[in-house]
C-alpha cells in the first residue's frame, strides 16, 4: 500500500495560493486594489475590509480611488490606509479617497526584490514542511507493517517529485513577481 500523497499535494497548493495572495500586497508600484486587501475600517465598532464599504477603482496605473457607500466612513477609510503599512499617504476629496503610487526609487525596487525573495523562501519552507510531514507518515506505515520498504521508497519518492514541482512552481512566481519590480 503506497501512500496517498492527495492531502499533501492539496496543501502544497494552498501554499502556493497562500504565497501568490501575499506577493498580490506587495506595492510594486503600480496600483493594485489587492493591496488593500488587509486595510480593515472600524466601521460602527466592527473591522471591515475597505472593499466591503466602498467600491475600489483604478482609473490609471499609478491612483486607486476608494468611493464609500456611506460618506461617513471616509475619515475611517483615511485612518485605516495611514495606520496601514502600504506607506501612502491618502488624499480626503470629501467624496472619493485617492491613493497616488508614486514612482519607485531604484533602492525601493532593490528592497521590494529582497522582500519578494524572502517571501519566495518562506513559502519554500513550508513546501518542505508538508514534504518531511509526508515522509513522517510513510515511515509510519513502514513501522507499522502497512506498506514494505519498497512501497515505503516509492511513496517518499513521488512526494520528493511533488516538492520539486512545487518549488520550481515558487522560483517562477518570484522570477516573474522580481521582474514586474524592476520593470515599472
Amino acid at each position: 500500500m503506497k501512500l496517498d500523497t492527495k492531502q499533501f499535494e492539496a496543501k502544497m497548493q494552498k501554499s502556493i495560493e497562500a504565497y501568490k495572495n501575499e506577493l498580490d500586497t506587495v506595492r510594486a508600484g503600480r496600483a493594485n486594489p489587492n493591496i488593500l486587501s488587509r486595510v480593515m475600517v472600524d466601521y460602527y465598532g466592527t473591522p471591515t475590509p475597505v472593499n466591503q464599504i466602498g467600491s475600489v477603482s483604478c482609473p490609471d496605473a499609478r491612483t486607486i480611488v476608494i468611493q464609500p457607500w456611506d460618506s461617513t466612513t471616509l475619515k475611517g477609510i483615511e485612518k485605516a490606509i495611514l495606520a496601514s503599512d502600504i506607506g501612502i499617504t491618502p488624499a480626503n476629496d470629501g467624496k472619493v479617497i485617492r491613493l497616488s503610487f508614486p514612482q519607485l526609487t531604484e533602492d525601493r525596487r532593490k528592497e521590494l526584490k529582497k522582500q519578494v525573495s524572502k517571501l519566495g523562501e518562506d513559502a519554500k519552507v513550508a513546501i518542505r514542511n508538508i514534504r518531511r510531514d509526508a515522509i513522517d507518515a510513510a515511515k509510519d506505515m513502514k513501522k507499522n507493517n502497512e506498506m514494505t520498504e519498497d512501497e515505503q521508497k516509492a511513496s517518499e519518492k513521488s512526494v520528493q517529485d511533488l516538492t520539486d514541482k512545487y518549488i520550481k512552481e515558487i522560483d517562477v512566481i518570484t522570477a516573474s513577481k522580481e521582474k514586474e519590480i524592476m520593470e515599472i
